[in-house]
């Protein structure tokens, strides 16, 4: 099983989820190239560049297929691979790129991203501290999380700082505003299912699921978790856990 976090993010966000899915399978979790922690990107950043580095990583762990699992960026990074033909099945989280054609309310989330961007390195010196109260964590997770008491002050602290060293944010925006997002549907050739919270600030359900509902993926197996937000796997772990568990799983 390969783990693919959302934008800004780091391979930890899967933390809380890994030790029920090492139950069950060999669990590759990966940073993505751009982010910190993940491989560098020397020249220009493209979506496909970012893709060549989730198979190199497949590769170097001896991966020929595997079934992945993505958050957001992950999810859609995901079903490209799939589409490369290495999937044996995905789950995807939320993943990005779902809004319907015509749609660019896209564009509004990557600039509020780049301003979210510029926020978080601001108070990245003050991480430790600002987590260090109920108020603080709740405030650092109200985008991604309805539920935030379980989640540890460590993880989110390390996740906070990893998206203010996430080197190749603003390029990556960049290329999405000028490229948009696409699918090769039709080359998604394994089972398909996608979790997506009903309360997600990010990518609003149903609005952002739109093109994958209607166009690229109709007949995946659809999950929508009431009252969750974008990230589960930090949200309800016990239920992700299961949900993708029950999808992988012989």
């Amino acid at each position: 099983m390969v783990c693919l976090h959302g934008f800004g993010d780091t391979w930890r966000t899967w933390e809380l989820v890994l030790p029920a899915l090492e139950r069950r399978h060999d669990v590759l979790a990966v940073t993505l190239a751009g982010h910190a922690g993940g491989p560098c990107i020397e020249g220009e950043v493209t979506e496909a560049v970012v893709l060549d580095a989730v198979e190199r990583a497949m590769d170097d762990a001896g991966f020929e297929s595997a079934h992945l699992v993505g958050s957001s960026l992950g999810g859609y990074a995901a079903l490209q691979v799939a589409a490369r033909g290495r999937a044996r099945s995905v789950v995807g989280l939320a993943p990005a790129g779902g809004w319907a054609r015509g749609d660019d309310s896209y564009r509004d989330l990557l600039r509020f991203q780049a301003d979210l961007f510029e926020q978080v390195r601001a108070m990245a010196p003050h991480a430790h501290s600002l987590l260090g109260t109920p108020q603080g964590r709740r405030r650092a997770t109200e985008l991604l999380v309805t539920h935030y008491e379980h989640i540890p002050a460590e993880l989110l602290a390390h996740l906070v700082l990893g998206m203010a060293r996430c080197d190749a944010a603003g390029a990556l925006i960049d290329n999405a505003l000028r490229h948009g997002y696409h699918l090769d549907a039709e080359r998604i050739t394994c089972p398909v299912r996608v979790l997506w919270g009903t309360e997600d600030r990010l990518l609003p359900w149903p609005r952002a699921a739109e093109r994958y509902r209607t166009d690229w993926l109709p007949h995946a197996d659809w999950v929508a978790l009431d009252g969750i937000g974008h990230y589960p796997q930090l949200d309800v772990p016990l239920e992700t856990a299961q949900l993708i568990l029950g999808f992988t799983t012989p």
